[in-house]
């Protein structure tokens, strides 16, 4: 799997990515072919063209119905990563915990869940900002228990049965199974136990290379977990009694308390790691449109993808406390682990044999010959493993299928509400009967116009200007898209082109982002744009462009221009004038604010708490000047002009505010989907503003309507 890394990046929407990439399996909407020409969209390893296209392969691209089986199976996948952060607190502080009672007799069963539940929520509670500040200690801490454990196998071979070195031979598997039979197969649901988290590997691409995954695996963690397992085995072969607890207490009793101390810490470190990886899971789920708008934050300065998502932390603490007081039982807790984790691997064996084909562009036999080999073997865990569902598996599978079926309403929800903006996209005759005025009175200022619509104008923009009679002297249509790549680099990511004539003062902007990007608040999104709408306008003048009567001109990746940054002189501004001349006219309008009034008291704390808000979110923001700089073209220069003066008179941010309702000769499963769940996720997630990081007094919303079949 180290192998099907896509730039470096692994897990489960690194093969889906692949796989869209290289076949259209995708179903996000708004795919543009300029998309193809970012460095990052094609691996040197594979090539992406001058490959015909099997049969199959145009099947799936042509029915809608296999690339819906296609991504359900992804989200599936994605969806038992997300229940894994739950079951794995659970399973290791839990487990952990236990190991006390092997020496302190006298504590209880409800103790060790009282103990176990402090540790989780301290666990959860710490998670925004444990992850990075002691992440220098993990490293360590893990190195030093693999050692430990090896030492303490080390110990237990040598006393106890040196003859032990024996099991390795695999001949001792086939005695297993003849004299054990269905017993024995029924055993591998629990030697599940053994292997799972392998996963993590392919899925810590990115963070690591697959040259020190390997190394790790090879030299430190294999042989240390080898070393246990034979001196557990050696233990029990003389003191069978003790297999309940075999762990604990083959451990010699000097070395207990430190042994069991880094057990703690290992728990807290891998519970950690499972959870960060299931944040990275929705945000590359939300990237794609298939879950719900959270908030997404950073928690390491240094490393990058290192997130923490709220929402999600809280529901999984409550899972996991589920989980633990419910069951009360780690075997059963770890039945439901193991089933997670081979369901996981064995849809994971199914898209990695559609990337051997699809992808690396091998024949069937090849891709037979993998899934045969791997397939049977997962199949034979997987039976095994089924036979544990009615005793606490079947947990995961419910919480599977319910992120699963949230997962892809959303995403049914949200290509629905694409469709119909396409359908009902305004028509460029119509923009240009209004003439450069719009039709309304053009103030200074820009106004940011935010859109799915990777083409065409928004029907909201009709529904702006019919409702209000001003809009701004430039306007810029913005669409943030995720491309099927992990990351877009900077230079490459800002798309500009132009609506309509020079006259018209309409820039489109396509934001392109990578499922694996993630944006702190610090970034200058708006400052961005307007440098690239000035590179553009400079581009265009230098013979790329289209003419004046140009109905949607051209597109241009804008940084990739060695001049960039040399149109516009850019310095610093705090903008004291913000703050200040609106609250002094705002007092003005109360009187000097000396009214009596409760009402206007208040209403004056909430305008100066929003414009104190609004003043440090504009201090980090720049000022631009236009270059004495000699233009070839007059109308480059007005126009640069203009667009300076706009941004020093205010950005303005304008959003749709959409309901959608299935259309009354819907079938009731849809209604409920569209009318229940959907309205209901979307009612009570974050708002796209909040997604967007834009400030809320700077914000206007523009509702919409949408009847979806």
């Amino acid at each position: 799997m180290l192998t099907a890394d896509d730039n470096g990046e692994g897990g489960t929407f690194a093969l889906y990515s692949l796989l869209c990439r290289h076949a259209k399996f995708g179903l996000l909407p708004n795919y543009q072919t300029v998309d193809e020409e970012i460095s990052t969209y094609h691996n040197t390893k594979y090539s992406l063209r001058s490959t015909p296209s099997s049969r199959f392969r145009r099947s799936i691209e042509r029915l809608k119905r296999r690339k819906t089986l296609l991504l359900l199976l992804i989200l599936f996948s994605a969806s038992l990563g997300v229940t894994l952060g739950a079951l794995t607190p659970a399973l290791s502080v839990l487990s952990t915990i236990e190991g006390v009672q092997s020496r302190v007799t006298s504590l209880h069963k409800r103790s060790v869940i009282a103990i176990a539940s402090v540790v989780l929520i301290g666990l959860f509670v710490l998670q925004h900002r444990g992850t990075y500040r002691a992440a220098f200690v993990f490293a360590p801490i893990m190195i030093l228990w693999s050692l430990s454990i090896a030492a303490v196998g080390i110990y237990n071979i040598i006393v106890w049965n040196p003859n032990v070195y024996k099991a390795l031979s695999p001949y001792y598997i086939i005695e297993f199974f003849r004299h054990t039979g269905t017993d024995g197969w029924i055993s591998l649901g629990g030697v599940l136990l053994c292997i799972t988290g392998t996963e993590v590997m392919f899925a810590e691409l990115g963070f690591f290379s697959a040259a020190s995954v390997r190394i790790a695996f090879f030299c430190v963690a294999y042989p240390c977990l080898v070393l246990q397992y034979l001196g557990q085995a050696a233990f029990l072969s003389k003191n069978f009694t003790a297999f309940p607890s075999s762990f604990y207490a083959s451990i010699p009793d000097p070395l207990f308390w430190p042994i069991f101390a880094m057990a703690v810490l290992a728990a807290i470190i891998t519970s950690e790691t499972i959870i960060s990886a299931a944040c990275s899971l929705v945000k590359q789920s939300h990237a794609l449109g298939c879950f719900p708008r959270v908030k997404i934050l950073h928690t390491s300065r240094w490393i990058k993808g290192r997130i923490y998502v709220p929402e999600l932390n809280w529901i999984l603490m409550i899972l996991s406390l589920a989980v633990a007081v419910g069951f009360r039982d780690t075997n059963r807790i770890a039945y439901a682990f193991a089933f997670t984790w081979i369901l996981k691997a064995y849809v994971t064996t199914w898209l990695m044999s559609l990337v051997i084909h699809y992808v690396w562009r091998k024949n069937l036999a090849v891709t037979i010959s993998f899934f045969l080999l791997f397939g049977s073997i997962e199949t034979i865990y997987f039976l095994s493993a089924c036979l544990k569902i009615p005793k606490g598996a079947w947990v995961p599978l419910f919480l599977s299928s319910l992120f699963m079926f949230v997962m892809y309403i959303w995403h049914y929800a949200t290509r629905k509400k694409y469709k119909i903006d396409l359908h009902n996209k305004v028509p460029m005759k119509w923009i240009l009967t209004l003439g450069p005025t719009l039709g309304v009175l053009r103030v200074p200022g820009i106004g940011l116009f935010y859109t799915e619509l990777a083409i065409g104008i928004p029907a909201t923009f009709a529904n702006f200007l019919s409702n209000l009679p001003a809009f701004y002297q430039v306007a810029v249509f913005v669409c943030v898209k995720t491309v099927p790549v992990p990351h877009v680099p900077h230079k490459e990511r800002y798309l500009i082109g132009r609506i309509g004539p020079k006259s018209y003062r309409l820039y489109r902007c396509i934001v392109r982002n990578g499922y694996k990007d993630v944006h702190r608040k610090d970034d200058d999104l708006e400052n961005d744009l307007i440098m690239s709408i000035a590179e553009f306008i400079q581009l265009e003048s230098e013979g790329c462009g289209t003419l004046d009567g140009s109905m949607d001109g051209w597109m241009a990746v804008v940084r990739t221009s060695g001049k960039f940054g040399t149109r516009l002189a850019v310095s610093e501004s705090d903008n004291p004038i913000i703050s200040s001349s609106s609250s002094s006219s705002f007092s003005d309008l109360m009187g000097g604010g000396c009214s009596k009034s409760a009402a206007l008291k208040k209403l004056h704390s909430i305008y100066v708490k929003e414009s104190s808000h609004l003043t440090r979110h504009r201090r980090h923001m720049y000022r631009f000047q236009l270059l004495e700089t000699k233009f070839k073209n007059p109308q480059v220069k007005e126009e640069l002009l203009h667009l300076v003066e706009a941004q020093q008179a205010g950005v303005t941010y304008v959003t749709g505010h959409s309901q959608v309702k299935a259309k009354s000769n819907s079938s009731f499963l849809k209604k409920f989907a569209i009318n229940g769940v959907y309205s209901f996720l979307s009612e009570n997630c974050r708002s796209p503003a909040v997604a967007l990081n834009i400030p809320q007094v700077c914000l206007i919303e523009v509702g919409m309507k949408y009847h979806v079949v």
